[in-house]
């Protein structure tokens, strides 16, 4: 005998029926577009199988626009859908059958495959964060992972405090340092490791294609030293300079301003409480008093600013008496950035010429427009007119008038009201020109070859597309580390847009993470947008279980200066919403991450507190293309 119902109250019962068709439709659809992309689903190994499938649910769910609907669901008090990221079909499910209770009727039998529940869809985006990042530490679920100076692989204590202060996985910025730095860096770890007994992984940040300004040419070498002062003009204290033999110069043992290569003779003649003089470019004279050698070079003090050039007359002075000169040099070469306004003409270049400032002629007259060089050939082959480019993480941008093979024309468009300086060594973004080049570069591969015995996962920086990825497992594979995880560096509006389908190519070779290099795609899909981006991706990932490491200027202000500003403790605290949390290095990167340790706790009671609004995501409707495997 079929059990029987409650009579529903009439006020519920008539909407629910209006409903159920609706929700009916949608669940469908979502079987229909995993139906669609079943060969997708088939090249995944078996234990990841439901996160795809699940991931395929959500897309075809965010092709609708559920506002309205979500409004009807809230009055009748069921689920409005807006948790039901780690679990779309099951969720559909559970508020199918609650409208059929409300209508008073039963609900059919489900055909095809049930949804994931609540708890089961939980559950793998927890054990899949575990599998690539380590279990959590109590009381919370997020992870800490920090960034390593280079001190790092000269100072093992450092690490002991990091691990003691939070710290759960450390992270190799393979754009700086070098292998002999990266592996002391590890070295040291695995002995922290020992002495605090904590486990801590290793993820190597592979750099990518570096995208950069080229160099500036020199006005000439110089040298400039200052003193401290306070809000009166006083000399607070003075300039501390290093005074070193050209032949063997040493460096500083102790905090200095500048080190100033000399003659030997005359170091080795000098005395303490002599006094230097050196001749300062404006045609005035500095004195620098001596106060201590160590080894073969003297700390020496100047209570005035000076600037020095290469090559300036140096004497020695013992009370009244000189007792030696030579000269000074050889000295870096200075570079002034080039100044931008908003009108300006840049040139960025394809040759290794020095960039250099604008040229006016006596009646101010432009002859000649400020140019920079790019480090990346492969720009020029695919950059257009009326494409947007910016330089130095957003500071100035632009647009590209035209296009000559190896020179590209810039307008500024976008740079401060008293002039934007741009300097090399900054990065270059186009977020509206496809770049044919791949993610995985030479000198990556060769860093991947000696840093794979040693680490737990890979970062691979601006992936675009799934090829991008599949290059890197390729490459894993070829060189016996196929076991190692992946992290999937979005940063790049191409990224973004093809995240669904390169969520599916990573989970043929788990386990895997996505990163939200929040910089460079603050850059490439605008300032105003990075919110609702980051939004989207943490979506999108939950529902492929993957799990997110949230980066980029993570209280950035405390770990380089010691106290964080209001804005970086908040937006720390949404962090927590992430699997996994990067900071920075800085001065301060113990304190920070005791700090962010601290919020992540206090966030844990609250992380799941949101009922975002549905409208219809761009980003769900996924290619064809992406239910083919790779080549």
């Amino acid at each position: 005998m079929p059990p029987t119902l409650a009579k529903p109250t009439p006020i519920y019962s008539d909407p629910a029926r209006r409903l159920i068709p609706v929700l009916a439709g949608i669940r469908q659809q979502a079987l229909d577009f995993e139906a669609r992309h079943r060969q997708a689903i088939l090249a995944i190994p078996e234990p990841y199988r439901d996160s795809a499938r699940n991931l395929l649910h959500y897309l075809s769910l965010r092709q609708h626009d559920l506002r309205d609907l979500q409004r009807q669901l809230a009055e009748l008090g069921l689920s409005r859908l807006a948790r039901s990221e780690a679990h779309t079909l099951g969720s559909l499910e559970a508020v199918l059958n609650a409208l059929h209770a409300l209508a008073g009727e039963l609900a059919p039998p489900q055909g095809g495959r049930l949804g994931l529940d609540v708890a089961s869809g939980e559950a793998l985006l927890r054990r899949h964060a575990e599998e690539l990042l380590g279990a959590s530490r109590a009381p919370y679920n997020s992870h800490i992972m920090v960034t390593l100076p280079t001190e790092a692989a000269t100072q093992p204590q450092l690490l002991r405090d990091l691990l003691e202060a939070g710290m759960d996985i450390v992270r190799i910025n393979c754009a700086h340092d070098g292998p002999e730095e990266w592996l002391a860096m590890i070295g040291n770890l695995r002995l922290a490791e020992q002495s605090s007994n904590r486990r801590c992984r290793v993820y190597a940040d592979l750099p990518g294609p570096k995208l950069r300004t080229g160099n500036i040419e020199p006005i000439g070498r110089l040298l400039e030293f200052r003193t401290q002062r306070d809000a009166w003009g006083r000399v607070t204290a003075p300039a501390r300079i290093w005074l070193t033999p050209r032949s063997q110069p040493e460096a500083p043992t102790l905090d200095t301003d500048v080190s100033l290569p000399l003659d030997e003779a005359l170091i080795q003649a000098a005395n303490a409480k002599d006094i230097l003089e050196l001749e300062d470019s404006r045609g005035a004279r500095r004195q620098l008093r001596l106060k201590e050698r160590f080894g073969n070079s003297w700390l020496a003090l100047c209570f005035q600013r000076g600037y020095i050039p290469d090559g300036s007359e140096a004497r020695l002075y013992r009370g009244d008496d000189l007792v030696a000169h030579g000269t000074v040099g050889p000295l870096p070469e200075v570079c002034r950035p080039i100044l931008l306004h908003i009108g300006d003409k840049l040139l960025v270049t394809a040759d290794s010429r020095p960039g250099a400032m604008a040229c006016h002629d006596e009646a101010g007259r432009l002859v000649r427009a400020a140019s920079i060089p790019c480090t990346l050939e492969a720009v020029f082959a695919t950059a257009r007119p009326g494409q947007a480019i910016w330089f130095d993480d957003g500071r100035i941008g632009g647009t590209i008038l035209e296009n000559r093979d190896r020179e590209i024309t810039v307008e500024i468009s976008h740079a401060s009201p008293q002039g934007s300086k741009l300097r090399s060594e900054k990065g270059i973004n186009l977020p509206d020109t496809e770049l044919a080049i791949p993610a995985l570069t030479a000198q990556d591969r060769a860093d991947l070859a000696m840093l794979a015995p040693h680490v737990d996962m890979v970062g691979l920086s601006f992936v675009r597309a799934p090829d991008d990825l599949n290059d890197l497992h390729g490459a894993l594979q070829a060189m016996g580390a196929g076991h190692l995880g992946t992290v999937v560096k979005i940063e790049t509006r191409q990224g973004f847009e093809h995240l669904p389908e390169i969520l599916l190519a990573g989970l043929r070779n788990p386990p895997l993470a996505v990163m939200v290099a929040r910089g460079d795609l603050a850059v490439e899909v605008g300032f105003e947008r990075l919110s609702e981006v980051q939004e989207e991706i943490l979506w999108l990932c939950e529902a492929a279980h993957v799990p997110v490491i949230w980066a980029t200027q993570v209280l950035e202000t405390m770990a380089k200066r010691g106290i964080p500003t209001r804005a970086e403790v908040s937006d720390a605290a949404l962090s927590a919403r992430a699997e996994c949390v990067m900071l920075n290095k800085g001065p301060y990167i113990v304190e920070t991450t005791r700090f962010l340790s601290g919020v992540l706790a206090r966030m844990h009671g609250h992380n799941a507190k949101r009922s975002p609004l549905m409208r219809r995501l761009a980003v769900s409707d996924l290619p064809p293309q992406a239910s083919s495997e790779p080549g």
